[in-house]
């Protein structure tokens, strides 16, 4: 018989972002995991908050944070606001990233895995050194203890040998190392279709489904033809995922 699911467990996804550049990557992740019915928990680190309103025009505050961060998902990877509506916000959960005393703190608080996105190269050293400076290494670290999937989408460029070396104990501690790097076989012609299909990688490694972007077939050229018709689609993609 199956539990009824207001009396499930809450098992979120711990959403890490961090102060590289690439806030559209997270908002992308975070409502491919809203529109997959996941729970979230939200830590948003002190310096991505410079990052967020550099890129975006919005101010995240603790005190604020679910009006901040509706009006952060709703807004397009071109910049326009409500590109995106109707965002269920309900299951995020906010964590202040000094609260080293939060949930995702500890091992014993139910989780399903952890995404940083993007990661900066900063936040690679943290977590490869267990330094637990905020909440953000703090609940990486905790995921590699626990065993759980953590994918570590660093967006840094170039990289130089000592982060490359944090990266490699990265991998070697279990973690996915996602490097932002958008590829262009999909067929994309706007940047939402770029940023997607990072985001849509990201959402693989963690196992979750989604419709981000187009997946290869096999078939060179199948990202130019129309779906319907198999006929080539003028100047886009032939679908584009919401």
């Amino acid at each position: 018989m199956t539990e009824p699911a207001a009396h499930r467990a809450r098992t979120p996804w711990v959403v890490g972002v961090s102060g590289a550049s690439g806030t559209p990557y997270a908002a992308a992740v975070l409502r491919g995991l809203l529109a997959a019915g996941e729970a979230v928990d939200l830590v948003v680190s002190r310096a991505s908050r410079l990052t967020i309103l550099d890129e975006t025009g919005i101010s995240y505050r603790d005190s604020h944070w679910r009006e901040d961060l509706a009006a952060w998902l709703a807004r397009g990877a071109d910049g326009k606001p409500d590109t995106f509506t109707g965002l269920d916000l309900s299951d995020v959960r906010h964590w202040s990233a000094g609260d080293l005393a939060a949930g995702p703190s500890s091992g014993s608080y139910a989780v399903k895995g952890m995404l940083i996105v993007p990661a900066s190269t900063a936040s690679v050293a943290g977590v490869a050194l267990g330094l637990s400076k905020d909440l953000l290494q703090r609940a990486a670290s905790v995921t590699l203890k626990e065993r759980r999937r953590l994918v570590v989408a660093v967006r840094e460029t170039p990289l130089n040998g000592q982060t490359l070396k944090h990266l490699v104990t990265l991998d070697e501690a279990g973690a996915v190392v996602l490097p932002a790097s958008p590829a262009f076989y999909a067929g994309a012609t706007h940047i939402q279709d770029l940023v997607d299909f990072v985001a849509g990688r990201v959402l693989d490694a963690a196992g979750v489904p989604h419709g981000l972007y187009r997946r290869w077939e096999g078939e060179l050229g199948g990202a130019s033809r129309d779906p319907a018709s198999g006929a080539p689609a003028p100047g886009g993609p032939a679908a584009r995922n919401p």
